[in-house]
């Protein structure tokens, strides 16, 4: 039997990042960050607005190519893969849902529900069928043959997770996206992503800044400038010494 690579990552985590580097017009959005995800398991990215959460799920995800550092999912490498290959594994295997449910204002609510499926080639009545048994579990089922337009912003971001979790996907990333709700609507929101994801062990990426949201997950990761923040500071250089100013910590 051959050995794995010492650069291979680990088998049991569905979801793999080492060293990723990724800069905004020269401006640095994440330094040196590493992070691991087991299927099944509910991970929240906490910390300020502008630490680099979204541009870390933008990697995860496939929807940002790293400028250094690897992504890994299900030990298949994310980070080498063509811009094809990695629309195809969004649509197929993940889920996002953001702050702004972004709909089509043309498509009916169902169509909007069902659109990954849709895309995918599923036939019309099964991706129909999908959407509105997600839908329904939302409390929003007798919407689906409206336009969104007629939707209120809550009701919106509803049909949103309904669309992230119509594919039943292994990961689903979500980007604060109980920023706009109120307390009752974020309740619902996280209670029916929460039940779906231990139901079908699908992984979840939670960021937000939000304590009340951070605190469904089963572990958290806190960002600060683009780093992971909070290990070993007594191990650490102090912080008014220049290598202080460039260390990272980290923190679970």
């Amino acid at each position: 039997m051959v050995a794995p690579p010492d650069n291979a990552p680990p088998d049991n985590d569905v979801l793999w990042a080492r060293s990723l580097q990724y800069s905004h017009d020269r401006s640095p959005a994440l330094v040196g960050v590493s992070v691991g995800v087991r299927q099944g398991e509910i991970l929240a990215l906490t910390g300020p607005r502008g630490c680099g959460k979204t541009t870390l799920l933008r990697c995860l995800s496939g929807q940002l190519r790293p400028q250094e550092g690897e992504v890994w999912f299900n030990s298949v490498p994310v980070h080498t893969m063509g811009a094809l290959a990695r629309e195809r594994l969004r649509r197929d295997r993940f889920g996002w849902i953001g702050p702004e449910p972004q709909l089509l204002p043309e498509l009916k609510v169902w169509e909007n529900a069902a659109l990954p499926l849709l895309l995918a080639g599923a036939p019309h009545r099964a991706a129909k069928n999908a959407a509105c048994e997600w839908l329904d579990r939302l409390d929003i089922g007798g919407f689906a043959r409206k336009r969104p337009g007629a939707l209120t912003r809550a009701e919106s971001q509803r049909v949103a997770l309904a669309r992230a979790l119509v594919n039943e996907p292994a990961v689903i990333f979500a980007d604060d996206p109980t920023a706009p709700l109120h307390r009752a609507e974020r309740a619902l929101l996280l209670r029916t992503l929460t039940t779906a994801a231990r139901s079908h062990e699908i992984t979840v990426l939670l960021a937000t800044h939000d304590e009340a949201t951070a605190a469904v997950a089963d572990r958290r990761l806190a960002l600060l400038d683009g780093r992971l923040a909070g290990t070993a500071a007594a191990a650490s250089p102090l912080p008014d010494t220049p290598e202080g100013q460039a260390a990272c910590s980290l923190s679970a």
